[in-house]
C-alpha cells in the first residue's frame, strides 16, 4: 500500500513502505490477519503529514492512513538509557534503515517485513525459525526490555498447538534478566495485560510454565511458583492451577474467570487478594469476583453444609454473583461441584419459597421481619435437607 501525494514529498526519493511484525508472521503460518502495521523508511513527520496521514499520540511518531485507518509508523532505532519498559531513547528520520528498525523487535518470527511487491525481508531468521518452531531474540539487546519476557511467554501459549519452544539461548538470556532485577521495573498493569492475552489462548499454562523455568514466575508471582515443577511440559496436568486452565479452556470460560482460576493461586496472607488486585490493576468487578470465590473456597472448606445455618450464611454470595461463582466451583474443584451445585439449587428453591414480602403482609416489620424470615427459612431448609438425606 502506497503513501498517497507523492508529490508533497520532502525526501530525495519516495519513502518505502513494509508491511512488518505479527501480520507477516500469520501470513507465513497460514493463520488470518487481523491486524497490519507498517512501517516507512526514509520518510519524516513533516512528509507523512503532508500526504494527509493523521498523527496520532504517543512517545512514537505512528499516524493514521487516511483511507484505510491502518497505523504506519516511521521506522526508529532505540537506545538504552535506564531500566524498565520506557528506558530508552528512540531516533526517527530518513536515515534510519528496516534493518535497524526489525533489530529493535522482540522475536527472530516477529523482525520480518514485506514490501509492495510481495517479497519478504527477513535479517535475522525468522522464516528459518517459524520451520523450526522457534522463539528466539533478534539480538541481545533483549534482555534491555523485561516486557519481552512477557511477550515470549503470551507467544509460547499461543503457538504451543503447533509445537514452539523457546531456543536454548533465549532462555539462557531471560534467566540472566531474571537475575539482574530487570523485572523489578515491570509494572503489574503491564503483566496482567500480557497474562490476558496467554489466558485466552487454547493452553494457557504455557504462559506461566515459561516464566517459571526461567525463574521469573518465583518474582512476579511467588506463592503461584511454589511447588511447581521447575521443568513443567506442556502435557504436564499434575499441577492444579494448569488443571484448572485447561478444564477453563475446555468449558470456553470468559476471561474473569480464567484470571480469577489463576490468581487464586498467587494469594496468601503475605500477597493478599487486594494487594495483588491493585498492583495488576484488575478492573472492580474481577477484583470483587476474586474476593468472592475466595470467601466461597475458604467456606468451603471448612463447613459441611449439613445444616440449615450453613446454607443460610451461603446463599448471600450466589445472589449477585452466582453464575460465576458456581463456574469457578466447577473449574476449580470439580468433585466437589458435583455434589454441592445439586444441593445448592435446592437450598435456593427451599429458601426462596419463603418470602419477606408475604411476611410484610402478614403485619412483620423492622428487626422482627427479618429475624422471622430467617427462622422461616431455617425450617423449609431443615425440611429439604432431611428429605434428601
Amino acid at each position: 500500500m502506497g503513501i498517497d501525494n507523492p508529490q508533497s514529498s520532502q525526501s530525495a526519493e519516495p519513502p518505502r513502505i513494509y508491511l512488518v511484525g505479527g501480520a507477516v508472521r500469520d501470513r507465513l503460518l497460514g493463520l488470518p490477519v487481523v491486524d497490519r502495521d507498517w512501517v516507512v523508511v526514509g520518510a519524516t513527520q513533516e512528509d507523512m503529514v503532508a500526504r494527509g496521514f493523521e498523527p496520532l499520540p504517543g512517545d512514537f511518531p505512528v499516524f493514521r492512513h487516511p483511507e484505510t485507518g491502518e497505523e504506519y509508523a516511521l521506522a526508529r532505532r532505540e537506545t538504552k538509557t535506564g531500566s524498565g519498559y520506557h528506558g530508552f531513547s528512540v531516533e526517527t528520520g530518513p536515515d534510519v534503515t528496516l534493518e535497524e528498525d526489525l533489530a529493535r523487535r522482540d522475536l527472530t518470527i516477529n523482525a520480518m517485513a514485506e514490501d509492495e511487491q510481495g517479497n519478504i525481508i527477513d535479517p535475522f531468521n525468522g522464516r528459518e525459525d517459524l520451520e523450526l518452531g522457534l522463539l528466539r531474540h533478534v539480538t541481545p539487546a533483549w534482555v534491555e526490555d523485561p516486557v519481552r519476557m512477557l511477550r515470549i511467554a503470551r507467544f509460547a501459549a499461543r503457538f504451543a498447538p503447533w509445537g514452539f519452544r523457546v531456543a536454548h539461548g533465549t532462555h539462557g538470556l531471560m534467566k540472566k534478566m531474571v537475575a539482574s532485577g530487570e523485572l523489578a521495573h515491570l509494572q503489574g498493569a503491564r503483566v496482567r495485560q500480557e497474562m490476558e492475552k496467554a489466558l485466552m489462548t487454547d493452553r494457557p499454562w504455557r504462559f506461566f510454565q515459561v516464566l517459571h523455568a526461567c525463574g521469573a514466575l518465583e518474582q512476579l508471582f511467588p506463592v503461584l511458583a511454589r511447588g511447581l515443577p521447575q521443568e513443567a511440559h506442556d502435557g504436564d496436568d499434575q499441577a492444579a492451577p494448569w488443571q484448572v486452565l485447561s478444564r477453563a479452556v475446555e468449558a470456553d470460560a470468559a476471561l474473569p474467570l480464567r484470571l480469577v482460576g489463576i490468581l487464586q493461586y498467587a494469594v496468601d496472607a503475605n500477597h493478599p487478594a487486594e494487594q495483588l488486585s491493585a498492583w495488576l490493576a484488575l478492573d472492580r468487578s474481577t477484583s470483587a469476583l476474586l474476593r468472592e470465590w475466595l470467601d466461597l473456597r475458604a467456606r468451603l472448606e471448612s463447613a459441611s453444609f449439613r445444616n440449615a445455618d450453613d446454607w443460610l450464611d451461603l446463599l448471600p454470595l450466589f445472589r449477585q454473583r452466582g453464575e460465576a461463582l458456581e463456574q469457578l466451583l466447577s473449574l476449580s474443584m470439580p468433585e466437589l461441584a458435583a455434589d454441592f451445585l445439586p444441593r445448592l439449587e435446592m437450598a435456593r428453591q427451599a429458601a426462596g419459597r419463603v418470602r419477606g414480602e408475604e411476611l410484610r403482609q402478614q403485619g412483620w416489620e423492622g428487626r422482627a421481619l427479618g429475624e422471622e424470615l430467617r427462622r422461616r427459612r431455617k425450617e423449609a431448609l431443615t425440611s429439604a435437607l432431611e428429605n434428601t438425606t
